[in-house]
């Protein structure tokens, strides 16, 4: 009997991801592991559809933007004097990283620069998107009983080598 996505199994999966309309933005080949009904990061109507599941079964999940990234918030958008910008951020597409008033790390991207001014935004690129996961699974495994209390694969354990 083949290994079927279940609970307390550690799976590893690849993924695409499609912008409304239909263009790959990102693209992840390297097998990236999840323990199922464990404290993953996958988005769970993605797990929900991976249930049951086997090795080299596909699936398509349609997410709406508050299943996924969330909308765009207004308020992570930022706009400055462009003097306060060193002159490698003075281009649309840059992107850096900075600290919050809570010390959290964010990512912030250049999305304007005109007039003397910087226009900054700190949402997810995909944040008020609809996308699409196009996802396959590569491996199943029984998860260990370290990776069944931790809801999380073990650190540095490759599926497929």
């Amino acid at each position: 009997m083949n290994a079927v996505v279940e609970k307390h199994k550690v799976v590893s999966i690849t993924y695409r991801i499609r912008d409304q309309g239909g263009e790959i933005v990102e693209i992840n080949d390297l097998p990236v592991e999840y323990v199922h009904g464990g404290a993953s990061d996958l988005f769970p109507k993605i797990e929900q559809a991976l249930e049951g599941r086997e090795v080299g079964d596909s699936v398509t999940v349609r997410l709406a933007p508050e299943e996924a990234f969330g909308g765009h918030d207004p308020k992570q958008t930022f706009t400055d004097d462009i003097e306060n910008a060193p002159p490698e951020l003075r281009q649309v597409g840059a992107q850096f990283e900075a600290q919050n008033a809570k010390g959290e790390t964010i990512n912030l991207v250049v999305t304007d620069v005109g007039d003397g001014r910087i226009t900054v935004d700190a949402n997810h690129p995909l944040a008020g998107k609809t996308i699409a996961f196009e996802v396959t699974v590569r491996e199943i495994r029984d998860a260990t009983e370290e990776e069944r209390v931790s809801g999380r694969p073990a650190q540095g354990r490759s599926l497929l080598q």
